[in-house]
Parts: C-alpha cells; sequence; structure tokens
C-alpha cells in the first residue's frame, strides 16, 4: 500500500464536503489533527470515522508531546512537560526511566484508542535556556539525558503500538528564534553541532521510527534549511548517521519555510532532499495550489500506521497512568 506525500489539516470539528473531496486525491496521504478539531472524544472519534471513511489507510495524526504542546485536553491524561521528567533524572535516573516509559505508554494508548496514528514526539533538542519555542518541551540540557529519557519515553510508545517522530533535526535548542514566526540562524560548526546530533544518531536503530528536520539553517554546514537540505537529510541523517526510516517535513507555511518562496517549490525541494511526506498546516489555498500534483506515492509511509494494530488492553492503561499519577 502506498501513500502520496502530502499531509494537510481539516478546518473545524466535522469535516466540509471539500475537504471530502481533498482527502480523495491521491497525493493525500495523511492529516494532521489540531486543537480546533477537538471538543469531546465522541465528536473526535466521528471526526476520524469520517476521515477513513474517504481513505481507511490514510494517517492520521497529532503534536501531543504532553505539556504546553497536548492538542487533545478534555478526558484525556495532561502529561507533563519533558523538561519535568530531566528533572527527575537529575534526582533518580532510574525513576525516571520509568516515568517516560509510562508516560509514552499512556500518550500513545489515549491516542490509539481514539483511532490516531501517531503522534509528532518526541523532541529531541537540547535546552540550552534560550529557545523559547522549545523550552520545556526538551527533556533536558545533557544530551545523554535526553538519549535515555527519550528512549524510554518511546518504548513506552512502542509497548502501546505507536511509531514515533524524533524532532527537530539536527538540533532547534540553540537558536532563539522561532521557525513559526522567522528563519532562525545557527552559526555553529558541525564539530559543536554533533552534542545536538546525538539523540538522533544514539536512537537510530534504537527505536527512532520517523525524524522531522528543523526549519534552521545552519550555515557552517549548508546554505539551506535543514528540511530543505539533501546534505542534511540524505548525506548526513540516513547515510552517515543510518537512519532509515520515515522523514516528514516541518510545516511547510511556516516563516522559516519561506526560504523556497512558492509552495509547490517547497513541496518539491522537500520530496527531492529526502523528505517523505510534507505538512502543510493552516493554510488550505496552499493546499489547494498542489494538491492535483503527480507528487507520487510511497511505501514506506505505512510504517507508521498504528490505529490498526492496536490491542492492549486498559489494565495497563490504568496500571501506567497510576505509575505517573505524581507527576500530573
Amino acid at each position: 500500500m502506498k501513500l502520496g506525500p502530502i499531509m494537510m489539516d481539516v478546518s473545524a470539528l466535522t469535516l466540509t464536503k471539500t475537504e471530502i473531496l481533498k482527502l480523495a486525491k491521491p497525493s493525500i496521504g495523511g492529516v494532521i489533527l489540531f486543537g480546533r478539531n477537538f471538543e469531546t472524544i465522541d465528536q473526535v472519534k466521528k471526526l476520524i470515522n469520517s476521515i477513513r471513511e474517504v481513505n481507511p489507510d490514510l494517517l492520521i495524526s497529532v503534536d501531543h508531546e504532553g505539556g504546553r504542546v497536548q492538542r487533545f485536553r478534555k478526558g484525556f491524561t495532561h502529561l507533563p512537560a519533558m523538561a519535568k521528567l530531566g528533572d527527575y533524572y537529575d534526582r533518580d535516573p532510574e525513576l525516571a526511566k520509568n516515568l517516560a516509559f509510562s508516560c509514552g505508554f499512556v500518550l500513545a494508548y489515549e491516542l490509539l484508542d481514539i483511532g490516531v496514528d501517531f503522534s509528532f514526539a518526541p523532541v529531541l533538542d537540547v535546552d540550552y535556556g534560550q529557545s523559547s519555542v522549545i523550552g520545556d518541551r526538551a527533556f533536558h540540557s545533557n544530551p545523554e539525558a535526553i538519549s535515555i529519557l527519550a528512549g524510554s519515553l518511546i518504548a513506552g510508545m512502542h509497548e502501546a503500538g505507536m511509531k514515533c517522530v524524533g524532532k527537530h533535526f539536527p538540533g532547534h535548542g540553540f537558536v532563539a528564534a522561532d521557525s513559526h514566526l522567522d528563519l532562525p540562524i545557527d552559526d555553529r560548526s558541525m564539530t559543536e553541532l554533533l552534542a545536538d546530533m546525538s539523540p538522533f544518531k544514539d536512537l537510530t536503530n534504537h527505536g527512532l521510527d520517523g525524524v522531522m528536520p528543523a526549519h534552521v539553517v545552519y550555515p557552517q554546514v549548508d546554505d539551506k534549511p535543514a528540511g530543505f537540505s539533501k546534505k542534511w537529510i540524505k548525506d548526513i541523517l540516513q547515510d552517515q548517521i543510518g537512519f532509515g526510516g520515515v522523514v516528514f517535513s516541518d510545516d511547510l507555511s511556516m516563516q522559516g519555510a519561506f526560504f523556497v518562496e512558492k509552495i509547490q517549490d517547497r513541496v518539491r525541494v522537500s520530496l527531492e532532499s529526502g523528505c517523505d511526506m510534507v505538512l502543510i498546516c493552516n493554510h488550505s489555498e496552499m493546499v489547494d495550489e498542489v494538491i492535483n500534483d503527480n507528487w507520487g506515492a510511497n511505501e514506506k509511509l505505512q510504517l507508521m500506521q498504528g490505529y490498526k494494530h492496536f490491542n492492549c488492553d486498559k489494565m495497563m492503561h490504568s496500571n501506567h497512568l497510576d505509575n505517573i499519577r505524581d507527576l500530573l
């Protein structure tokens, strides 16, 4: 089964007739949900079912990390920001690993239970204390601690049946600028960037299913943002590090993506650079501009499916929820 390489969003709590037509296009391979798509668990289940009625194989995703980045709230466990696990790690590493595993399991179980395939998590960025957009979304300032905690969280997600996406390669934590609003520039050398890259390297072949590159330029390595860079994606991530999983672009409507002016060119350059799927969010007119083009299809994307294989009992969820009760 092959899927189109474009992931789009939808506007509200139910599908419009126009969105139903769009979802049936061969270029569309997935849907990302936002807070505006969620009112209650029953409602979002109906929305997801209506998406799958158009195409049962479409990937359905969400940004559901915990802390301030958790799109679904009512009826869901309000998971802590990952920095809280980092605080526990400094006091008791083994306890922190167990807590991270349970957080990963609860995160995945509750999303799979409503029909979501995967979350764009975990954040693998290093916390340098200067990025407001990353901040407490990062596990720690120590790359080794990030690898350990993120590895445990991923193991918990896998135990529930969900794949993961590590972000934002090679690292977004050093720059102060927010790539949603600007194009950040990280002037460090490749030698200096190795610390940021180490969690991605450590977790390659150890649970990392997907990677999302950053809309950041690292001019000492390449003059293009990582998500538009063959050097970063093909040469470094895939060839040197050996990552063989799925690569997702960050949202191509973000200001950091305006490095490439036209949306058709952003899609083309992202795919040519090594991305398997590109995200276009919050701008339906941009989707309209590219949806009828022949972007091909990708068999690798089916590796991210989760809902079809979900088969966990509620007792396991309850046990892991009890384990993280003090974090909540």
